[in-house]
């Protein structure tokens, strides 16, 4: 957890699940949880279950649970800092880059209450399109490592795409993405806007092109990071 300097309580709050998701967060300096704190949000990072670094079998339980057992870690990380008094429940926005956008989607589904707003930058957000677009298929192992970690139902698979539920969020969107990003590539960004559409669900759209997973160019994420700041303080103020 990091804070707003000299402030601990009542905070609008930034939960910020990670890649991955088969990787972890470690404590140090992160940019982007720097400038949300800076900018007077606390921010809020779990390792949940399927995470490397505390052993096999704590990896191996989020395998299948893509969108469920490794929500459920999310959200009790989020009511955790409600409980604890730092997070204020009725200011909580939810923000991931690639495996986290897609969490960022899904918790906000699972629990429509819980988040003013909901932030999916680099994410997929399809997980059947995984075996078909991006660059995991074209690896000799590709579609093992899918198979192992998504598991094989393809009817979970959609039960555990947010594409496939949007008609359940009501948290407004912004989406981020980069159109030669190849790990998560503009397809799940584009699945997402089309049903977004349908449903007339609100949303806000940073698309650039010779941008890959995640922006690398200055002038790109210095407008990445103002319009995450602008939405933000639209939606639970910093």
């Amino acid at each position: 957890m990091t804070l707003p300097k000299g402030k601990s309580t009542q905070l609008p709050t930034v939960v910020m699940p990670h890649g991955g998701p088969h990787v972890r967060d470690y404590w140090g300096y992160d940019p982007q949880v720097q400038m949300l704190a800076n900018a007077g949000y606390a921010v809020v990072q779990v390792n949940f279950r399927g995470s490397t670094g505390y052993g096999k079998n704590f990896e191996e339980a989020g395998y299948g649970n893509w969108g469920t057992k490794i929500q459920d870690d999310i959200l009790l990380a989020t009511k955790y800092a409600v409980q604890q008094g730092i997070a204020d429940k009725d200011n909580l926005c939810i923000f991931g880059v690639s495996f986290g956008g897609y969490s960022a989607l899904q918790s906000a589904i699972r629990e429509p209450d819980t988040f003013k707003c909901t932030i999916g930058y680099a994410g997929v957000y399809d997980l059947e399109m995984l075996y078909d677009e991006g660059d995991v298929k074209d690896n000799s192992w590709g579609d093992a490592y899918l198979d192992k970690t998504l598991g094989t139902d393809k009817a979970e698979q959609r039960a555990q795409s947010p594409v496939h539920h949007i008609a359940e969020l009501k948290a407004p969107v912004l989406i981020i993405h980069g159109e030669d990003d190849e790990r998560a590539p503009i397809e799940h960004a584009e699945a997402l806007k089309e049903v977004l559409d349908q449903q007339n669900h609100p949303y806000e759209w940073l698309v650039k092109d010779k941008e890959a997973h995640g922006f690398y160019k200055e002038a790109n994420i210095l407008e990445a990071n103002q319009a995450i700041l602008r939405f933000l303080d639209k939606h639970i103020g910093g």
